[in-house]
C-alpha cells in the first residue's frame, strides 16, 4: 500500500476535526519564546516545517537555538536537541547561566563562576547547590533547570556517526517515550554524516533534503544551524542567505530562515558618523532578520540585546528603526 497516496477529501476531514477539538493551532504552533519573532511568523515555528539559523562566527547561533529549546521545554514540550559541537556539560552549564541572569540579573553568577563550580574549582565544597548558595540566583537557576531536564533530551552528536537515520530513530525514541512530538534541534547541519558521499555540496543537499522530509513524515519543526561560507564570515560582512555554506538546496528547501548580524556591523554609516556613542552601544545588539518565510512575510529585521556573560539573548525584542546596509562602511 502505498502511504504517500492521499485524498484532499481525507486532509479537509483531518483539519475539519482538528479544529472542532480545538487542537490544531496548539499542537502545531511552537512558541520560540521571542515575542516580537513569534508574532513576525503568526506564532511561532510549525510542525512539519524546516527552519534555519545561520550568522557569523561568534554570534550566539548555538545560545539562540539553546534559548528557543529552553524556552518550548518550560512551556511543558518535549526538546530533542543533537549537539555536534559542544559536549552535554557545557549545555547544561549554559542553561544555568541562564537562568540565574534571568533570576539575579546583574548579581547572577558568570558563566565562568559556574564552570568552576561544575569542575570542583571554586575552592568550595559539598553539592552545586551548596557550591552556588552564595551566588546571585545560582542555586535557584539549579532548580529551574531540574523543572524541564526530562523534557530537553540532548544528543550527543559526532559527525562520523549521527547519520539522518540516526537522527529519524532518535526521534521517534522520544515520541514514543515522552508521548509527544519534539521539536528537533540540529546544531549544526553541515556535520550530520552521510556515509559515501564526498563532496561538500551533495552531502549538504541530501542532509537538507531528508531534514525537510523528516520534518514532514513526523509532523515535526526541526531548528537547524547552518554554518556560513568564507565570504559570509568576513568582519564588517552582513550575512546573507547565500552565504549559507555548502548548498543552494538551503535556501530553497528551508520554509524559514533567519540570520544572525552584528549590528554594529550592518547599520547604515550615518547612524555612526554622526552619533560616534551608537558605535559602542549597537556593539551590545544582535540583529536577527527573517530572511524567508515561506507562510508570510520576510525581510523583517528585529534586534535583540545580547547577555553573553550569562549565555541568552533578552527576549523582548523591537523592528530596528535605523536603516541597514549589506556591508560596514564605517571603521573606527
Amino acid at each position: 500500500m502505498d502511504h504517500s497516496l492521499e485524498k484532499l477529501s481525507g486532509v479537509l476531514e483531518q483539519a475539519d476535526y482538528r479544529v472542532r477539538a480545538g487542537s490544531h493551532s496548539e499542537n502545531r504552533v511552537w512558541q520560540t519564546g521571542f515575542d516580537i519573532l513569534d508574532l513576525n511568523l503568526s506564532g511561532g515555528f510549525r510542525s512539519g516545517e524546516l527552519v534555519l539559523v545561520g550568522g557569523p562566527q561568534g554570534l550566539g547561533k548555538t545560545t539562540w537555538v539553546l534559548q528557543v529549546a529552553r524556552n518550548v521545554a518550560r512551556a511543558g514540550r518535549s526538546v530533542l536537541f543533537f549537539s555536534f559541537e559542544h559536549d552535554m556539560q557545557t549545555l547544561l552549564i549554559r542553561l544555568v547561566g541562564l537562568e540565574a541572569g534571568l533570576i539575579g540579573g546583574a548579581e547572577a553568577p558568570t558563566l565562568n563562576r559556574i564552570r568552576q563550580s561544575f569542575e570542583c574549582a571554586d575552592g568550595l565544597t559539598g553539592s552545586l547547590h551548596d557550591r552556588l548558595a552564595d551566588t546571585g540566583g545560582g542555586a535557584k537557576a539549579l532548580e529551574v533547570v531540574r523543572e524541564y531536564a526530562d523534557r530537553l533530551v540532548m544528543h550527543r552528536s559526532t559527525g562520523s556517526k549521527t547519520t539522518l537515520e540516526a537522527i529519524t530513530a532518535a526521534i521517534e525514541k522520544v515520541s514514543d517515550e515522552t508521548g509527544q512530538s519534539p521539536l528537533v534541534v540540529v546544531d549544526y547541519l553541515q556535520k550530520v554524516s552521510v556515509p559515501g558521499v564526498q563532496d561538500e555540496g551533495e552531502r549538504i543537499t541530501r542532509v537538507v533534503e531528508g531534514l525537510k522530509d523528516l520534518a514532514l513524515d513526523h509532523d515535526v519543526p526541526i531548528l537547524a544551524v547552518v554554518a556560513a561560507d568564507k565570504e559570509g564570515i568576513q568582519v564588517g560582512k552582513r550575512l546573507r542567505v547565500n552565504n549559507l555554506r555548502g548548498s543552494s538546496a538551503l535556501a530553497y528547501e528551508a520554509d524559514t530562515v533567519l540570520l544572525l548580524n552584528d549590528k554594529y556591523d550592518v547599520v547604515a554609516r550615518h547612524h555612526l558618523v554622526y552619533n560616534v556613542g551608537n558605535v559602542e552601544r549597537f556593539k551590545h545588539w544582535a540583529v536577527l532578520t527573517i530572511e524567508k518565510h515561506r507562510n508570510g512575510k520576510a525581510g523583517i529585521d528585529m534586534e535583540f540585546l545580547k547577555r553573553f556573560e550569562q549565555s541568552r539573548f533578552d527576549t523582548e525584542g523591537r523592528i530596528v528603526a535605523e536603516q541597514l546596509t549589506d556591508e560596514r562602511v564605517f571603521v573606527e
